[in-house]
């Protein structure tokens, strides 16, 4: 479903970026969501907060730094 009418930002995409480990606010800088009306935020956060308690971070992208991959945490 939709939770951002203004950004077309879906609850699918942000419970991907909330698995990864994104918070909220790497999340609104990310998609957008909540940054033009603002009636999505309560929706969005309460999507985050549900992903950030019930689930394990996984990675979002395959990227490399100088200490090594970034992936998944168990």
């Amino acid at each position: 479903m939709i939770v951002c009418v203004c950004q077309r930002v879906s609850d699918r995409d942000i419970v991907r970026h909330a698995r990864a480990g994104m918070g909220f606010d790497d999340i609104q800088l990310e998609l957008g969501v909540a940054t033009c009306c603002g009636r999505c935020e309560g929706c969005a956060r309460e999507l985050v907060a549900q992903c950030a308690s019930s689930h394990p971070v996984a990675a979002l992208h395959n990227a490399t730094t100088s200490d090594g991959p970034q992936g998944a945490r168990v």
